[in-house]
C-alpha cells in the first residue's frame, strides 16, 4: 500500500446540490426509514433486514450511529429534496480491501423511484469523496442482474473494472459483485 492515508469521515456530513440535500438520519425520520426500506426491491438487493419493522429501523439507526462514532469509516445519509422527507439513503464507507478507497451503497423508497433521486445522490457523494476525502478510487459493488444499480452506475460515470468479482454473504445466501469505479470529473458543484 503507498504512503497515502486512510479515508478517515468527518463526525457529520450534509451535502447539498441538484435539487436534492443529503443530511444524517433523525429520530424523527423512524417512520419514514420503515416506509423506505420494508419494501421487496430492498429486501431483494441489499442486505437490510426484511421484514423492516420499528423495531428494526431502530436497531438499524443505532448500530449506523455507533458505528460511526466509534471508528467514523462509514456514513449513512438521508436522500430529500425538501431537507426533510426521507425519499432514501446513500451509504459511504471505507472499503475493506483497501483503506485508501470508499465504497457507496444506495436505496431508495419504491414511491420515489424513477427520478433521478439514486444517480443524483451517488453522483455527489462521489464527488464529495474524491474532493473532500482524497480518496483513490470510489467503487460501487454491484451484484450481477442487478440493472437498476447498473444503470445508476452509468449514468453517474461509473466504469465496470477488471476487478475480480468478489462475494459477500447476505440473509443466508452468497451474492457475487461486480465493481464500478467513478470517473472524477472535477466538476465542484456541491456546497457542503
Amino acid at each position: 500500500m503507498s504512503s497515502q492515508r486512510e479515508i478517515v469521515l468527518p463526525p457529520s456530513i450534509r451535502i447539498s446540490g441538484d435539487g436534492i440535500l443529503l443530511r444524517e438520519w433523525a429520530e424523527s425520520d423512524l417512520p419514514a426509514l420503515v416506509e423506505l426500506y420494508d419494501d421487496p426491491e430492498i429486501d431483494r438487493w441489499t442486505p437490510v433486514p426484511s421484514p423492516f419493522d420499528a423495531r428494526v429501523a431502530r436497531e438499524y439507526l443505532t448500530k449506523a450511529r455507533e458505528g460511526r462514532e466509534e471508528d467514523r469509516k462509514k456514513a449513512q445519509l438521508v436522500i430529500t429534496t425538501d431537507g426533510e422527507q426521507p425519499r432514501g439513503e446513500v451509504l459511504l464507507f471505507r472499503s475493506e480491501l483497501d483503506a485508501r478507497d470508499v465504497e457507496l451503497a444506495y436505496g431508495v423508497g419504491s414511491q420515489h423511484r424513477r427520478q433521478g433521486l439514486a444517480s443524483r445522490a451517488v453522483r455527489m457523494m462521489a464527488d464529495y469523496a474524491c474532493r473532500q476525502l482524497g480518496a483513490r478510487r470510489v467503487l460501487l459493488r454491484i451484484e450481477t442482474g442487478n440493472s437498476p444499480s447498473v444503470a445508476v452506475a452509468r449514468a453517474t460515470g461509473f466504469q465496470l473494472t477488471d476487478d475480480e468479482p468478489i462475494t459477500r454473504e447476505a440473509k443466508g445466501r452468497q451474492a457475487k459483485l461486480l465493481t464500478w469505479c467513478y470517473e472524477y470529473g472535477g466538476v465542484d458543484s456541491l456546497s457542503t
